[in-house]
């Protein structure tokens, strides 16, 4: 909780952030009571351990006595006690003391006596309780943890954890939302460059640049977001949002990967770096502050995936199409929308009026749709226009088989929207679009009428 207070205030209030060394020189207790003071938080939306939630109802009706000892302000501390309705008692920090450790054991010493307690814990700090606890009970935490906590006293029960492994790490990078970055090779594939293996190579780089920095921006995204996930039928069970990955993680993670990023990028040469770091910063602004305003936060959801386009420009050396740029703003600007779309859609199924950590409400989705449906279309506008100009009679061999990719896209946008409106569209129309089979199978032909439009038949 100490974690996640200071988070909600670098939301909320980051220019307090910086007052925070001046605050933890008075003392950690008071440190706790600063954030205690300026969080904002539900309690029904913490992960809690249910299991243990289940057993400490269990062991209250067969007439023990539960009280909720913890380091964490008491603020904070009775606000989850009021929401559990489990707890007989609050013991916690109080803005003067910090109530861990020694100072805990020697507060539950006093109340209850020498072994004249049992106390529930999961950390190292919790070994000077056990110190003078009758027992112990041993809540997700490692073996090794198990085995100090027996030498020191009888553990009464053993609450096993659910270990972060590599598949929380994948979940946590978001590796699956790495495909996006695959756009920085378009306008390589539009200008028909392949032959030259430099660019490619430059762009191989570049990929692995953007994912990580990408990666770094969902962290922070996903750390000030927790709220909002909790409350969210599906991203409640993100790494961060479920308690699966503690949030001081993603805090050392974060920039750790945005500094390997930035070397990588800086290898990338050409104007690629700038625009990473453009990326990063209008991503940063978009976390804080932007996705919360209604049409700019779909504004510029579009404006990120066309960067990718820009920066893969930039890395192979190639100059930008405004058709290719044209058709990139609208297209994406209706998937940003679908993605918005999906979002009401699920809050209206669960009788919400409002989308939480959004401007929107839930009876805004039919404008949002038709908003949509309209930038796609125009994207649609925009690639027959291109198809009639003459960049194309020097691109491609035989242009009259380009026109087969119009009603290819017109099928896919209008395939997505038809999906969304039926409620089977995920929170990202990218991830969806590569699980789905008609989508895959639109993304092939679009692919094979621009290969023939290029070579021309190839009998």
């Amino acid at each position: 909780m100490l974690h996640e207070s200071a988070l909600w205030m670098l939301r909320d209030s980051p220019l307090d952030v910086l007052r925070m060394p001046g605050w933890l020189m008075v003392g950690k207790a008071s440190l706790k009571r600063k954030l205690a003071d300026r969080a904002s938080f539900n309690p029904a939306s913490l992960p809690y351990n249910e299991e243990l939630i289940e057993w400490l109802e269990a062991q209250r009706e067969e007439g023990r006595t539960l009280v909720l000892c913890t380091a964490s302000d008491a603020a904070i501390a009775n606000a989850i006690a009021d929401h559990l309705g489990v707890f007989d008692e609050v013991m916690a920090s109080d803005g003067a003391v910090n109530l861990a450790g020694r100072h805990k054991a020697a507060a539950l010493e006093r109340l209850y006596g020498e072994r004249g307690f049992d106390y529930v814990g999961n950390s190292n700090a919790d070994l000077a309780v056990w110190e003078r606890a009758r027992r112990a009970i041993v809540v997700n935490a490692p073996e090794a943890l198990v085995r100090k906590a027996r030498a020191l006293c009888e553990v009464e029960q053993v609450f096993p954890g659910t270990k972060p492994g590599l598949s929380a790490l994948r979940r946590t990078l978001r590796v699956h939302q790495w495909m996006k970055n695959l756009l920085l090779f378009v306008p390589l594939m539009a200008a028909h460059a392949f032959a030259s293996i430099e660019p490619w190579m430059a762009l191989v780089l570049a990929f692995v640049s953007f994912s990580l920095c990408a990666s770094t921006v969902y962290i922070a995204n996903d750390l000030l977001d927790l709220e909002s996930d909790r409350l969210h039928p599906r991203k409640r069970t993100r790494p961060f949002a479920s308690g699966l990955v503690p949030a001081w993680m993603g805090v050392v993670l974060a920039p750790l990967l945005l500094l390997v990023s930035l070397l990588l990028g800086a290898r990338v040469g050409g104007d690629f770096l700038p625009w990473l770091l453009f990326y990063f910063f209008v991503t940063c602004v978009y976390s804080w502050w932007l996705k919360r305003l209604i049409l700019v936060d779909c504004l510029t959801l579009a404006m990120l995936y066309t960067l990718r386009i820009v920066a893969g420009a930039a890395a192979a050396g190639i100059a930008l199409s405004f058709w290719l740029l044209a058709f990139s703003v609208f297209l994406f600007l209706s998937l940003a929308f679908v993605k918005r779309y999906a979002e009401l859609q699920v809050q209206i199924l669960n009788d919400k009026t409002k989308a939480h950590g959004r401007g929107y409400l839930t009876s805004d989705a039919p404008l949002v749709q038709m908003l949509g449906i309209c930038a796609g279309y125009a994207a649609v506008v925009v690639l027959s226009l291109y198809l009639n100009s003459d960049a194309v009679l020097t691109l491609y061999k035989t242009p009259q088989i380009v026109w087969g990719a119009v009603p290819v896209i017109l099928f896919w946008i209008s395939w997505i929207w038809m999906q969304a409106h039926r409620g089977r569209m995920h929170d990202d129309p990218l991830v969806f679009a590569v699980k789905d089979k008609a989508s895959l199978a639109a993304g092939l032909a679009f692919g094979a009428v621009l290969a023939i439009g290029a070579k021309g038949w190839m009998w």
